[in-house]
């Protein structure tokens, strides 16, 4: 390389480039290239020659080729130094472009290696939301942040397939199907169940009712929305009828036992009723008999006891009682329902009752008087040597042929002729004593022949 490619030239003439003078920033022009354009410096084709201009004399211009200015010794022209500066860049031009090419690289590396990692990340999962399908892209880890991320929010009777917290991959299907209440009454019982099937028919099948034969109260393919919906289900039974003599087993859903009853081919008339209420559920092999009823009315008179009213009168002896106004009893009517059962009669059952006659209570006057024990000229005789002689000294003594009663053997005229009431034998000693001294004034000791000796001892 020739001594001239070394040097340059300074404001006072050739100068090295180790000792030239470092001009001031912004002097001279950017050399960065992007890296379409650095490529071009390494193109083996010929590149022809521009023409430069020098200047031959005042006010003239002569084109002379890039070529012939850069040989050692070509005459300098009016712009030398300029075009010295560009052939000194254009040696370093192929240096420069790769130093600036090698960050650029690097990024480029590093974003290509970034990018690859954010590609991996990202998933096509196709997710269904209630039978809704749709396909899309997600870098959710799991389940739960995929559902997160699209803002579906489940329950505890919401289903997810596959479970919250399962990891993802690309392919995967993820669904979701949302719980529904179903209030159902199922053979009569009332109860709310949830189901995530859209159909009532799904809903039978989730829940595990026999629908086969059975009633529903809506059609199966209703769909149930996410606000539920009602639903009587009756199940088919299999129910024993006994009507008449004979036996009848029917397969039905009835809702009750009249209905059960209806569909054996059997008419309930006028009072007839079954062994079960007939607005009862028919259960399940249950057996229901037909109670074929006939009934008539009857009237009947039935008395009505009088009651008793009793007054003290003083003027009567203690134990005397008079009858002052005899009672009478009422008179009430009363009406009977006397039915028959499959031809047994059963209790009659009193319906209602009227009064026809009130009775009438009996007065009764009570004695108060108290009665007199001593009689003059029989109280000094042995009274208790007569008593012992006849009845042993017992008060309620009775003869064995019952006509003879108490301490002296009183026969029942004698004794209402002294005054007394009711029996002798229920009367007390005193009086029974009393009643027996004034006997004895009377008729003397002859009432008593094989006793009456012990009056005198």
């Amino acid at each position: 390389m020739s001594k001239s490619q070394f040097e340059t030239y300074g404001p006072y003439g050739p100068a090295s480039v180790h000792t030239a003078e470092t001009l001031p920033y912004g002097m001279y022009e950017d050399t960065y290239r992007p890296a379409y354009e650095a490529e071009a410096y390494f193109v083996t084709e010929p590149v022809l020659p521009l023409p430069r201009q020098v200047t031959s004399a005042p006010g003239t211009a002569v084109q002379v080729p890039e070529a012939v200015m850069s040989q050692p010794g070509a005459p300098a022209a009016a712009g030398g130094r300029a075009a010295r500066r560009r052939r000194a860049r254009s040696i370093e031009r192929p240096e420069s472009a790769l130093r600036r090419l090698l960050p650029q690289a690097l990024v480029v590396a590093f974003l290509a290696g970034g990018t690859t990692a954010f590609v991996a990340k990202d998933k096509a999962i196709e997710l269904s939301v209630d039978g809704r399908p749709r396909t899309l892209h997600t870098f959710a880890d799991d389940v739960s942040e995929l559902l997160a991320e699209e803002g579906v929010r489940v329950g505890e009777h919401d289903m997810v397939a596959p479970a919250t917290g399962t990891a993802l991959a690309s392919g995967d299907e993820v669904a979701v199907r949302y719980g529904r209440p179903v209030r159902l009454t199922l053979d009569g019982e009332p109860r709310e169940v949830w189901t995530t099937a859209r159909t009532v028919d799904g809903a039978l099948r989730e829940i595990g009712v026999r629908s086969q034969g059975a009633y529903l109260s809506t059609s199966r393919s209703q769909g149930i929305g996410r606000a539920g919906l009602a639903l009587d289900v009756r199940t088919e039974r299999a129910v024993t009828i006994m009507a008449d003599g004979r036996t009848r087993t029917i397969r039905t859903n009835a809702a009750t036992v009249r209905e059960a009853v209806e569909e054996a081919g059997i008419t309930l008339h006028g009072q007839d009723t079954t062994s079960v209420p007939p607005s009862s559920f028919p259960r399940d092999g249950q057996t229901v008999t037909v109670l074929r009823v006939r009934g008539v009315r009857e009237v009947r008179e039935e008395l009505i006891p009088f009651g008793e009213e009793r007054t003290a009168d003083p003027s009567l002896f203690k134990g005397t009682e008079v009858v002052e106004r005899p009672g009478r009893p009422g008179l009430r009517r009363v009406t009977y329902f006397l039915r028959t059962v499959n031809g047994v009669r059963d209790k009659p059952r009193r319906e209602k009752s009227e009064v026809v006659r009130g009775p009438r209570k009996q007065v009764v006057k009570v004695g108060t008087k108290p009665r007199p024990y001593s009689v003059r000229g029989a109280d000094h005789l042995d009274w208790h040597g007569l008593a012992v002689c006849e009845s042993g000294g017992r008060p309620e003594a009775v003869d064995p042929s019952g006509t003879y009663g108490g301490l002296y053997q009183f026969d029942t005229r004698t004794w209402h002729s002294l005054g007394g009431s009711g029996r002798p034998q229920d009367a007390s000693a005193q009086e029974q004593t009393f009643r027996a001294k004034k006997l004895y004034l009377r008729r003397g000791a002859t009432p008593w022949p094989h006793c009456g000796a012990r009056l005198h001892g």
